[in-house]
């Protein structure tokens, strides 16, 4: 009885201590998850700027050199907005992370359509033309059908991702003998200046440290609030990469450009799978986790259902805009819940 009321005595003097030391402990996850997610928003800043000053010095360099404004706008322009997606996918894949890899190329282009596409259709009516759907919509429905296939097993092999790099260039090089650039493109014909170089490097190298630290905040906050690394990369990791999108996209819109709104998001979708994905393939075989399937899934029909959405009337309404934000917030809401 003694003992019983000495330890007693004891839990008593000690159990303040006890909770402020939970408290605390507490306050530190708080405050770690907090910096994580301040790193990942300035990551995200960093992405869309370091992507924009690569693309417009890349062009001026490439117009500079004597390249066709054609080459320029299928290659340098068309790769720009997947800069981030590239720098992301490339490094996440070569540490080891595949479900960062290949989730932040899925969710990229979830994200594409259902809330960019759906948002900005919402802000105004977009408009669609034959080559959006018949050429752009149906080769991306291709691709998104082939990675399912691919990927059913839970991997990406380098086959794999030889062949769906081997469908862009054969893509390209269609629009090149068409003469049919993936979207407009403004080239600066003044002479190259030094700073040229400079900003180019200086946006690579923004891309690059970026897309680094932004995976490895999303990893933090995934281990600690109990979530797989899929499920950070489908969602936050690629919310973050699609950021020079959103803003390419809005900004479109609200000018009237219907064309480059639509034309921007497919060509982005197009890049991310077969370029960004195809080539991180080629360079390093990929695994996955099975909460894969049900967004290739998703991925499916929302490509289906956008190319339905652009061929019924040739454009994509406010309504329809709806339906897309509502199937990308029930696939967030899915991912989280579910952890897949």
């Amino acid at each position: 009885p003694s003992a019983l009321t000495a330890n007693r005595k004891l839990y008593i003097i000690f159990t303040p201590f006890i909770q402020i030391r939970s408290v605390l402990t507490g306050i530190h996850i708080d405050m770690e998850i907090l910096i994580n997610s301040i790193i990942i928003v300035v990551c995200v800043i960093v992405l869309a700027k370091g992507s924009t000053w690569l693309v417009d010095s890349a062009v001026i360099i490439a117009h500079w050199l004597g390249i066709p404004t054609l080459i320029i706008g299928l290659t340098v322009v068309a790769f720009g907005t997947s800069a981030p997606e590239f720098g992301v996918t490339l490094l996440s894949g070569f540490q080891g992370k595949g479900d960062i890899s290949v989730g932040n190329i899925v969710g990229s282009n979830i994200f594409n359509l259902g809330f960019i596409l759906g948002g900005t259709a919402m802000v105004r009516s977009l408009n669609a033309d034959k080559a959006s759907v018949y050429r752009d919509g149906a080769f991306l429905l291709l691709g998104t059908v082939l990675l399912t296939i691919f990927i059913w097993d839970l991997s990406i092999t380098r086959t794999a991702g030889f062949v769906l790099f081997s469908l862009l260039i054969i893509y390209l090089a269609y629009l090149f003998l068409k003469k049919q650039p993936v979207e407009e493109v403004s080239v600066d014909r003044r002479e190259v200046r030094w700073y040229d170089f400079v900003f180019f490097f200086l946006g690579l190298g923004m891309i690059v440290g970026g897309a680094h630290f932004l995976v490895e905040s999303s990893v933090i906050i995934a281990k600690m609030i109990g979530i797989s690394e899929w499920v950070i990369g489908v969602t936050v990791v690629a919310f973050g990469t699609s950021a020079p999108e959103l803003a390419i996209s809005l900004t479109a819109a609200l000018k009237g450009h219907h064309g480059i709104s639509v034309g921007n998001l497919l060509g982005s979708d197009i890049f991310n799978m077969f370029g960004v994905l195809g080539l991180t393939a080629i360079l390093k075989d990929l695994s996955v986790e099975p909460g894969v399937h049900s967004n290739m899934l998703v991925l499916v029909g929302m490509v289906l259902l956008v190319c339905i959405f652009m061929w019924t009337r040739w454009r994509i309404s406010r309504l329809e805009g709806l339906i897309l934000i509502i199937i990308g917030l029930a696939r967030w809401f899915y991912s989280f819940y579910f952890g897949t």
